[in-house]
């Protein structure tokens, strides 16, 4: 596929920017300090493009993760993107952070389990499998009490933990064949955006940039309070 695309991740503590063309990375900015995003991303943004020899004007399609993940980090990398892609009209692809894991995995034959740490004993949780270069989703993004989510994992496969919230469901698994990812396998990253999007846009999935919007699986903390503020009342 001929064109750039320029995929962002700020879902999580870890952000990044790639710029991704012709089937291939040609540019990628990964930052894990815990900076905030809103300092940080288009910082980032305009590094990759600069080194890379790229202007704004040369990029043909945003791609993000648009959740789940940290309400904030994900309302900032929708935003950017928005803002960006409305600027120079161009298309947009909303990828699930969850799903962008299993990417890391291309060329294997295994079960990536993603898991982030939603807080209350909770991980926003995905199951996909990697066949290669095919990747087939096995269960809907969802919010999950981690002993839920083990008891209702596949028996007899080997199955790979990744995400901020691997660690906390391989310390409560007794199944061996449960394995934590390689740290430098077990997060999000924008280069595993871009490859997502890639499968999005030629469904013909791709949204305006007014129609790009971030996907929660559950209201913030703060929407929770004055809910049952208002339910008290």
């Amino acid at each position: 596929m001929n064109m750039l695309i320029c995929s962002v991740d700020s879902s999580a503590t870890p952000a990044s920017v790639c710029l991704f063309e012709d089937d291939k990375i040609i540019a990628e900015y990964y930052l894990n300090t815990g900076f905030t995003h809103s300092q940080t991303l288009m910082a980032m943004l305009e590094s990759v493009l600069k080194i890379s020899g790229k202007r704004a004007d040369d990029i043909d399609l945003y791609a993000v993760n648009s959740g789940p993940g940290s309400f904030t980090g994900v309302r900032i990398g929708v935003s950017a993107v928005k803002g960006m892609a409305y600027a120079q009209d161009k298309p947009c692809v909303e990828v699930s952070t969850l799903e962008s894991m299993a990417y890391n995995f291309l060329d294997s034959h295994t079960i990536v389990c993603a898991c982030m740490d939603a807080r209350r004993k909770q991980v926003y949780h995905g199951l996909f499998r990697v066949d290669g270069d095919r990747i087939e989703r096995l269960c809907e993004d969802k919010a999950i009490a981690i002993e839920e989510l083990l008891s209702g994992l596949p028996n007899g496969e080997e199955i790979i933990l990744v995400g901020d919230g691997a660690e906390l469901v391989y310390q409560s698994a007794e199944e061996p064949a449960v394995k934590l990812a390689p740290p430098n396998l077990r997060y999000q990253r924008a280069s595993s955006v871009a490859l997502a999007a890639v499968e999005t846009y030629n469904r013909g999935e791709a949204v305006s940039p007014a129609a790009l919007m971030p996907r929660y699986l559950r209201l913030s903390q703060a929407e929770r309070e004055r809910n049952a503020k208002l339910n008290k009342e």
